[in-house]
């Protein structure tokens, strides 16, 4: 069976994952840099105008993904994320997710 075949769409899952494989019971969100502070990517810089309000909000997207992160794996589920800078790189990406240790073949 294709990874493909296994997608869902489970918008009953804390945090909305972006993409989930049930059968791997396996939550992947892709965070963009910039919108999730992804910590020593040059894209994650808070902006110089209304900097203190810029902090709350993207220190308050860190804070709710890590809630998300933390209630999915209290269920049972294997949590993944992927940054819009790893998207610059395919081979990498792919290399990365095929490492993967999964109780059944991802593939």
């Amino acid at each position: 069976m294709s990874i493909i075949n296994s997608f869902s769409d489970r918008r009953d899952l804390p945090g909305n994952p972006d993409i989930v494989l049930p059968r791997h019971r396996i939550c992947i969100f892709v965070h963009g840099c910039f919108w999730h502070l992804h910590r020593n990517c040059k894209d994650a810089r808070i902006p110089k105008t209304r900097a203190i309000w810029w902090s709350k909000k993207l220190e308050g997207n860190v804070a709710r993904d890590k809630r998300h992160a933390a209630a999915l794996r209290r269920l049972g589920w294997r949590v993944i994320t992927i940054w819009e800078c790893q998207t610059e790189k395919p081979e990498r990406l792919v290399s990365r997710l095929q490492k993967l240790p999964a109780s059944k073949p991802l593939v």
